[in-house]
């Protein structure tokens, strides 16, 4: 549950059970996550190179979906660019085409400006749950710390995502500084959103008036699901027009916080969890760029490459205990 109320008794509570109900095509699923079979379109092929640019300036040589590639490939192997450059050029000689490979620092210049296609909007409500979590960028590692108690440096970023309840699908994502609050990064992650929000859901972190403002304002319709601190009082106007925050406060008093959790849906904040522990085990817990353009351009591509591989199939399961 993703609420840490009482953790030194969640001893007690029975972890909970589930099974699979599509493990045939779920195996098979999560299997070609890792194939190699990799085919160029014939429109992948006339797009390779860049069309004529038509400002004063040089022409590129490789189009955006080029760059997209090769940096995509990188992700998916977790490679240096030389090794990406390396990986792409041997596949294009495997295929037998008269592409010319971009370079690594072709590569790493252009991931600075590079522009990915952005998803079509949905004309369906979004149940958006919103999480944080940090990546690293260098620094001394935990066994140097361990052996020679070399300080430690504050060298990371922290990733805001937003993810689709029903599908699973990251539907935007922010990049900050360390000392960046949760709260502030709402109106980001809204911009980024072409469909309306039918609730958006969050942990304590987001109990501020702010966030009540950001989201109602953009959605009137859409119904926060943030827990109250445990110190929430509510409103001089709880007693005649009550906010959201009022109610759950009133709940809260009422039944206990456990079962205001389930009864508000807020217990579905878990699998934008289960998308940040995805994030760190297939793309990792580190950025590899140095620049904002680049670490920016790398998570697009992350995002782009975890919502492709959710796309080849999702486990369907149901409780058992």
């Amino acid at each position: 549950m993703p609420f840490k109320a009482k953790a030194a008794c969640r001893r007690h509570i029975p972890k909970q059970r589930h099974r699979v109900t599509n493990w045939a095509e779920y195996d098979a699923a999560l299997r070609q996550r890792g194939s190699l079979t990799v085919w160029f379109t014939d429109a992948a092929i006339a797009a390779w190179r860049a069309a004529p640019r038509t400002t004063p300036g040089g022409q590129p040589s490789y189009s955006d979906l080029a760059i997209a590639t090769a940096l995509t490939l990188r992700a998916v192997f977790r490679l240096a660019l030389r090794q990406t450059e390396g990986l792409i050029g041997s596949i294009i000689h495997l295929l037998g085409l008269e592409l010319a490979v971009p370079d690594h620092s072709t590569l790493s210049r252009r991931a600075e400006t590079l522009e990915l296609p952005r998803s079509r909007p949905g004309s369906e409500p979004v149940h958006l749950l919103v999480d944080s979590t940090g990546l690293r960028l260098c620094g001394p590692g935990e066994w140097l710390v361990e052996k020679h108690g070399s300080r430690t440096r504050r060298s990371w970023r922290k990733l805001h995502i937003g993810a689709d309840a029903d599908t699973g699908r990251i539907v935007a994502a922010t990049l900050t500084p360390n000392n960046t609050d949760d709260g502030s990064q709402v109106g980001p992650l809204l911009g980024r959103l072409g469909s309306p929000v039918a609730s958006f859901t969050a942990d304590g972190a987001f109990d501020r008036d702010d966030v009540y403002t950001e989201v109602t304002t953009r959605h009137p319709d859409a119904e926060v699901i943030v827990p109250p601190r445990s110190g929430a009082v509510p409103s001089q106007t709880a007693g005649t027009t009550p906010t959201q925050r009022d109610r759950h406060i009133e709940v809260i008093a009422e039944h206990g916080r456990m079962a205001w959790q389930k009864a508000s849906g807020y217990n579905w904040r878990a699998l934008v969890e289960a998308d940040i522990s995805r994030w760190k085990r297939v793309i990792g817990d580190r950025l590899r760029s140095q620049t904002d353009g680049r670490q920016a351009s790398e998570v697009a591509i992350a995002v782009s490459v975890l919502n492709r591989m959710l796309e080849l199939g999702r486990p369907e399961y149901v409780r058992i205990v």
